[in-house]
This record gives structure tokens, C-alpha cells and sequence, in this order.
């Protein structure tokens, strides 16, 4: 795989501290163009597009989700399958607080606070995915075995087709 030199993150860090190999991929972003702007620009099919949400419980506690690009997550569904009474996004500035990142740059790797990780399991089964490398406008790839290698991600099935 080939390695271009992308921007230091805390997600960057994170990765070469678990000797994760992943390839570094800029794009120009766009406010609110969402996975279909990075997946247009890399030539890749959005499915492949992992976007990292941050959501949190009836208690106020964070979590992640790893989704496919192109699809909605029932949050009614993944609050049953997480053992929750219900389960929302996070307010932006919230989500900022809770990892560090900005809304749009937000990736799972090297958040602030260590959160549950909940991971559509259909995810694993792709041979390469693209997932935010903690900015806006940069996607790192990787095999999604290194997903379940370096985050302790819980497998749910949550996915609605957009």
C-alpha cells in the first residue's frame, strides 16, 4: 500500500503507535458534503467511506459509531442492541469536547476521552476502507481487520439505506 504523507493528527499518532500501515488521502471538503464529497474526490465508492458518529446515551455518556457512508444509522435500534433507553447524535460542540476533533475531521483514533465503539458489522467484511485521519479533508485507508485490531469495537447491525 502506498504511503503519502499526510497531515500529524492525534488520530495520525495514534495509528503509528499501534503500528497500524495506512494510506493518507486529502480531498478538498466541503461544509456538509458528508461522505459523498471524499468518496467523488478519491474515486471510491461511498460504501467504502466509514464516517465516524459521535452519539451519546439517555445518560449523557458518549459513544462512537462507524457507519457506511451511504447509510443512516437506526439509533432506535442501536440503543436496543447497546442495551440503552435511547441513543442521539451528540451537539457538535459536544462531540468536539468529547474527541477533540471538529465535526467533519472526526475520527475514532486518538480521541480525547475513551469511548464504547460500536461498528456496523458489515464494515469488516469490505477490503478496504476510508475513515477520517482527524481533519477535515483527509481520509486514511486501511484493511478494517485493523479496525478490530486497535479499537475495542462492538459489532452491531444498524445500517438504513439512505
Amino acid at each position: 500500500m502506498k504511503i503519502e504523507n499526510g497531515p500529524e493528527t492525534q488520530a495520525t499518532k495514534y495509528l503509528r503507535a499501534h503500528k497500524v500501515v495506512y494510506g493518507s488521502h486529502r480531498y478538498a471538503y466541503e461544509e456538509h458534503g458528508g461522505t459523498r464529497v471524499s468518496s467523488l474526490a478519491l474515486g471510491v465508492s461511498e460504501h467504502m467511506v466509514i464516517k465516524t458518529l459521535i452519539m451519546e446515551d439517555e445518560t449523557e455518556k458518549p459513544l462512537i459509531v462507524l457507519m457506511h457512508g451511504d447509510c443512516k444509522v437506526s439509533t432506535k435500534e442501536l440503543a436496543r442492541q447497546a442495551g440503552c433507553k435511547k441513543i442521539e447524535p451528540c451537539r457538535p460542540e459536544i462531540a468536539n469536547r468529547h474527541t477533540g476533533f471538529l465535526v467533519g475531521g472526526t475520527s475514532p483514533f486518538g480521541t480525547r476521552k475513551k469511548m464504547p465503539v460500536y461498528a456496523e458489522s458489515s464494515v469488516l467484511e469490505l477490503p478496504l476502507i476510508y475513515i477520517n485521519g482527524g481533519r477535515r479533508g483527509f481520509l486514511v485507508s486501511m484493511p478494517p481487520a485493523e479496525l478490530a485490531r486497535v479499537l475495542d469495537i462492538r459489532l452491531v447491525n444498524v445500517a438504513l439505506n439512505q
